[in-house]
């Protein structure tokens, strides 16, 4: 029996168990009668289930695509929870325009997404990078570099993300003149989506790199012929992909429904408890990738994830919206929501600024981790009426004046790194050259 466990595909069975509960209540449709707590229990562990056949599905495309396009798939996957959340309240806005329903909806809707935004940079970079650096002392991971000082050692980033980070520092600066026109609107989306389909674009045309050694079930899957492993990548892609969208939703409502049995107000829980909740399969899968020294990998994910959210999310909300109206139109949200996209823009501005030079620091980390806490846990005081500030300052004084401090820090960063702009903008430059078919290729750069 222990010999079957420790077969590669005993653990994907294993994987597969945790998710078949799930299946059985989605399938008869009782999640309804079911308590609370037990819905929140069994979608979730469908959640940890599908987000390691997801990893696996990812290492294993490897082989045959270009890396950085098998994680953009990955990102988009472990992500979908998020759209179909967001998605769900623009449709409702959009349904039941003019309408105080319609306008609340269209404001959860962007509370929702910078939510989700936020918990992936704040949490998600900084404790991924933390985390890290804290499993370096128990195994050996060629990205960590350690250097004399208290939370001095740094996380090493692939070079080859450049052009991630260049289509995510557009998309950022794009994103703070969105709430200018009131709205999210078609012209947004044609930016935004026009963004993510041009860096598709260059990265699927990208070379097949040589992989990096796999071990477990990745390497097992390595050895089928390759129309076996397509075979298996579209299975695990397909399934896990139905597992997190599907049980995400209940997942997150369940959540809800227990912060409110606490008393954490509905809105406070439809911008952070939900997108935290919907964020977890790519926080459990780049946990996974750190937890086999494949740091770089897993910093990918997440900064395609951050990068697909900021353009394909944005995006599609007002064509979502359109739909349900029955004609093109804008996102409309108020001035609150748009102090949050001033603050996540401002936040992913600072965080750039940090990757600049491709590496993180555990100091780097700690600040981006503080920043988000803080900010998160003042409105939240201030929104349960636990602490007042002096001078009459309200919730979005304190969102604006953290979108000031985010701005000032990432300005004197990539002023002090200005260099490592340059480069970064030259390698996406090169890489852009390479993918449509001019310029030299990066082997010729190199001699």
């Amino acid at each position: 029996m222990s010999s079957v466990l420790r077969h590669p595909l005993g653990a994907v069975v294993a994987a597969t168990g945790l998710t078949l509960p799930w299946v059985y209540i989605w399938a008869t449709r009782s999640a309804e009668s079911l308590p609370t707590l037990w819905v929140v229990t069994v979608s979730g562990v469908a959640v940890l289930g599908a987000s390691f056949l997801l990893a696996w599905g990812a290492e294993t495309a490897e082989k045959d695509v270009p890396r950085a396009f098998a994680i953009a798939v990955l990102a988009v996957l472990a992500v979908a929870p998020e759209y179909a959340v967001d998605a769900l309240y623009a449709w409702t806005a959009g349904a039941n325009v003019g309408t105080d329903r319609g306008a609340e909806a269209a404001n959860l809707a962007v509370a929702n997404m910078t939510g989700a935004n936020r918990i992936l940079i704040g949490l998600g970079w900084s404790g991924i990078a933390l985390f890290t650096l804290y499993r370096v002392g128990r195994s050996s991971d060629p990205a960590v570099e350690s250097r004399p000082g208290p939370l001095a050692d740094v996380v090493n980033l692939d070079r080859d993300i450049s052009t991630e980070i260049a289509f995510l520092l557009a998309a950022t600066a794009y994103a703070f003149f969105v709430p200018l026109s009131g709205g999210i609107g078609i012209v947004d989306t044609l930016v935004l989506v026009g963004l993510y389909v041009l860096y598709i674009a260059v990265i699927i045309r990208g070379d097949v790199e040589e992989h990096e050694e796999q071990v477990g079930v990745p390497a097992y899957f390595h050895g089928y012929p390759r129309i076996g492993r397509v075979a298996v990548v579209i299975t695990l892609f397909a399934y896990s992909g139905a597992m997190i969208y599907t049980a995400v939703h209940p997942f997150a409502h369940g959540l809800e429904t227990l912060g409110t049995q606490l008393g954490i107000p509905p809105f406070f829980m439809i911008q952070w408890i939900a997108p935290l909740a919907s964020e977890s399969p790519e926080l459990i899968v780049v946990a996974y990738l750190v937890n086999k020294a494949r740091s770089t990998a897993g910093f990918n994910a997440l900064i395609s994830s951050k990068l697909n959210q900021w353009t394909l999310l944005i995006g599609t909300l007002a064509v979502v919206y359109s739909i349900a109206a029955g004609v093109v139109g804008t996102l409309p949200f108020d001035f609150k929501q748009s102090a949050e996209i001033w603050i996540t823009a401002a936040q992913s501005f600072f965080a750039l600024a940090i990757l600049v030079n491709f590496n993180i620091s555990g100091r780097e980390a700690v600040a981006l981790l503080v920043l988000f806490v803080s900010q998160v846990a003042i409105e939240f005081l201030l929104v349960r009426d636990l602490v007042s500030l002096p001078f009459g300052i309200g919730a979005i004084d304190v969102l604006l004046t953290y979108t000031v401090v985010y701005l000032v820090l990432g300005t004197v960063l990539f002023a002090v790194r200005r260099d490592g702009l340059r480069e970064l903008l030259d390698r996406t430059a090169h890489t852009a050259q390479d993918a449509f078919g001019s310029g030299q290729t990066q082997a010729e750069r190199a001699d």
